[in-house]
């Protein structure tokens, strides 16, 4: 993974990730939130999927139990 400056990432002792990111010299950057989407986008790799249909059955029902 390409090194950026003020942003950095660890491994904790229990497997999970952590990433710190200098707001102070990032703040609003395109680059970071592209960054931070991609570490999303691997966390999720291997995530089971669902279809869209299926997606939107729960969004209804979800939809209903709060009206």
């Amino acid at each position: 993974m390409e090194v950026i400056a003020g942003i950095k990432y660890t491994k904790g002792s229990n497997g999970n990730r952590y990433v710190r990111v200098d707001l102070d010299m990032h703040g609003e950057n395109q680059l970071l939130e592209d960054f931070l989407d991609l570490l999303e986008i691997e966390n999720r790799k291997n995530h089971e999927t669902i279809s869209l249909d299926e997606f939107n059955k729960y969004i209804d029902k979800r939809v209903k139990m709060n009206v």
